[in-house]
Order: C-alpha cells, then sequence, then structure tokens
C-alpha cells in the first residue's frame, strides 16, 4: 500500500513531535516542512531528515505532492492555515485550540464539513489507553449515574516572572491562557470519557504575575547564564495564570476544575475523580498507566494499564504488553493512527466515523473557554 504523503506547519516543540509519532505509524511520509524562514525551516528539515523545506508555509500548501497538513504553529495562525489547507484540498490536523475565537471555528467547521477532507484537533490526551477503558467502563453502566466530577491542570513552567513564551502575549494566544491552553484538554477529555457535556460555567481568574519579565533575546541563546536585568523589559499580563471553574452537566452532575500555570513542581499534571453511584475513578496523567477504583463496600483499587485487563476499545490504542509503560508520545501515535485510516479511506472511495477530536470538537472547546473568561470578567453563573 502506498504511504500518504504529510507536511508538517511549524518547528516548535510540537511539530517535531507529530513528526515522530507519524514515522512510527510507517503509512505516512513526512515530506516537507514549513517554518517562517528558509534558514529555520531548513536547518530543522536537516536535523530530522526531512526531504523538503519551505521558508513561507503557501509553498507548503502549494505543494502537490502532499496530501495531509499538520498546523503546529502558534495560535493566531491556526485559522487562516486551516482555511487555506482544506480550500487547497488537503487534509487538515490543527493542534488546539482550533482558532482564536467561536466565530473563526465556526467558518472552520463548516468548510470542514463541506469539503470531504478528513480533519482533525490534537486533543491526543483521549488516547492514553486507560481514558478509552473509563470510557467503556462508563458507557457499560459501571461507574453508574455520573454524580460529580472533580480536577486540575497544573504545571510551573510560567512560575517565576522571568518565564516568558508567546503564549502570555493575546494577540497569539487569544483572550484566555491557562484555560484555552491546558484547561482545554481537561475539559475535552472529562466530556469524551464521561459522555456528558458542561452546561453552565461560573469562573474565577487570577494573574499571579501581573508584570512579567521579557527576554531581550532568545533564552536559547543565553544557555545556562544568568541574565542580568538589563536583558529583560517589563511587559503587563492580562490572560489568567490561574482559573477555579464550578460546573454543572447536561445530566445534573456538578463538577469543578482548577487550572494553573504558576504550580511548583507540577510539571504537566492533568488530574480527574469522577464519582458514581456505584463507584469512582481518578486518573493522574503524570502517573498515566495506573487507574484508581474507589468503593464504599469493597477494597478500593488500582488497575495497571495491561491490554489483558482492558476492554477491547482500550485494547485498540494500546501498542504494548503489561508491565510496559506507554506514556505522552504514544498519544499522538494512536490519534494519529485513527486519523489516518480515516483518510485512507476516504482515497479508497468510503467514509470511518472519526474516533478522535474533528473541528466541532475544537468549536466547542472554543465556545466553553470563551463562556468561562466571560463568567470570570462578570463574576457569574453562565
Amino acid at each position: 500500500m502506498e504511504k500518504i504523503r504529510s507536511g508538517i506547519i511549524g518547528t516548535g516543540f510540537i511539530g517535531p513531535a507529530h513528526i515522530e509519532a507519524l514515522r512510527r505509524l510507517g503509512c505516512v511520509d513526512v515530506l516537507a516542512i514549513a517554518d517562517y524562514c528558509a534558514e529555520v525551516a531548513q536547518k530543522k528539515a536537516e536535523e530530522l531528515y526531512v526531504p523538503r523545506y519551505y521558508g513561507d508555509y503557501k509553498e507548503l500548501l502549494a505543494d502537490k505532492d502532499i496530501e495531509v497538513v499538520h498546523i503546529c504553529t502558534p495560535n493566531h495562525l491556526h485559522f487562516p492555515i486551516a482555511k487555506e489547507a482544506l480550500l487547497a484540498g488537503k487534509h487538515v490536523i490543527c493542534e488546539k485550540p482550533l482558532a482564536l475565537n467561536s466565530a473563526e471555528a465556526e467558518e472552520l467547521t463548516e468548510l470542514a464539513q463541506k469539503s470531504n477532507l478528513v480533519h482533525a484537533v490534537h486533543y491526543n490526551l483521549r488516547f492514553y489507553p486507560l481514558m478509552h477503558q473509563v470510557k467503556q467502563m462508563i458507557e457499560n453502566g459501571e461507574l453508574g449515574e455520573i454524580l460529580a466530577v472533580n480536577g486540575s491542570y497544573q504545571q510551573d513552567w510560567l512560575f517565576y516572572d522571568t518565564d516568558y513564551n508567546w503564549r502570555l502575549d493575546p494577540k497569539f494566544s487569544g483572550d484566555s491562557r491557562a484555560v484555552a491552553d491546558i484547561g482545554s484538554h481537561w475539559l475535552d477529555l472529562v466530556e469524551f470519557v464521561t459522555g456528558i457535556q458542561v452546561e453552565q460555567v461560573c469562573a474565577d481568574f487570577a494573574i499571579f504575575h501581573p508584570i512579567r519579565k521579557k527576554p531581550l533575546k532568545a533564552v536559547e541563546t543565553y544557555g545556562s547564564k544568568v541574565l542580568a536585568s538589563s536583558d529583560y523589559e517589563d511587559v503587563p499580563i492580562d490572560t489568567e495564570d490561574y482559573a477555579s471553574v464550578l460546573l454543572h452537566f447536561n445530566n445534573g452532575a456538578h463538577g469543578s476544575v482548577t487550572i494553573n500555570q504558576v504550580a511548583a513542581g507540577r510539571k504537566n499534571r492533568l488530574f480527574f475523580e469522577i464519582y458514581g453511584a456505584k463507584k469512582a475513578v481518578a486518573w493522574d496523567s503524570e502517573r498515566p498507566n495506573e487507574l484508581w477504583q474507589g468503593r464504599r463496600d469493597g477494597n478500593n483499587e488500582i488497575l495497571l494499564k495491561d491490554p489483558s485487563l482492558l476492554h477491547q476499545y482500550a485494547r485498540d490504542v494500546v501498542s504494548f504488553p503489561g508491565g510496559h509503560n506507554e506514556g505522552y508520545p504514544d498519544t499522538s501515535k494512536q490519534m494519529f493512527k485513527k486519523v489516518y485510516e480515516c483518510i485512507q479511506a476516504k482515497i479508497q472511495g468510503h467514509a470511518i466515523k472519526p474516533e478522535f477530536a474533528t473541528f466541532e470538537s475544537g468549536q466547542r472547546e472554543l465556545m466553553l473557554c470563551e463562556k468561562i473568561v466571560k463568567s470570570a470578567r462578570e463574576q457569574r453563573w453562565l
């Protein structure tokens, strides 16, 4: 079978992560990479052994050999690139958020639906095997009616006022930062596994560093050197470091989530507890191969990721036997496997129902983020 040819737009952390995951599939040929200038694209192409490079994403979209485009750029570029890619007849996998606002996302969703092209948003955390396990357990009625959902997503990469990144600038990231960046992953994952949807929100935001120190040069050029005060400029911060959100779900369940990017010691921890009328489950993304199960009348248990212990739906996204841990890079591989199965089906003239987040999911997450931002500003339920 002939390989499907893809192109990657963006050379930061997530672009090479996409390439690594795609190469593990075996059915994809990463043909080209693009960035904001030819020199940057060439350097990354040489490092990653990608045969073609472009200093303008439009050149990659014009490459007739490329069938699929992965958008791995800062947020403000997602909408124009995704729109142009669909119009160019390319299947699209886009990093989250899909756009800067729900109106842009709605336009992309309508265009994608009319195009008959495969479209996906990289909500890869759905593809931890134990997330598929929880989803199947809930669908089977093993937890009973869902009564409450609580959790958090916490990181420490913005702990100091000298920590700076393009995500801190609303021009590039949008009106929300912590909620849009990582809170959207929590919301998408919880709705995915529970099958229920957030219906009302009440949010509280905090900015712990209202002024941050932006390096005047790229941080990488300094290595481990300590910067002097003259190496920074003070920049006011308008987006949230922290959010607490109360939640009402459409089945009557209640919940809450805390989002924090100034949480010392939490490197990248998504956590949730789902309480049902029969039992509860809890999961920590920093220990992704363990699922806690809680009971009132009986022993609590830890279910380890082992295909022999999982439902078939979860076994479908497992690559290794019990005792062989699977982690973050495997989630992208498993998601892309499902996306490219849909693309292969399209090429062969038939359709497969998507098991991944589509542009519709991306649109919903932007709508939820906007309501959470508005709730925090107006200090009321929405």
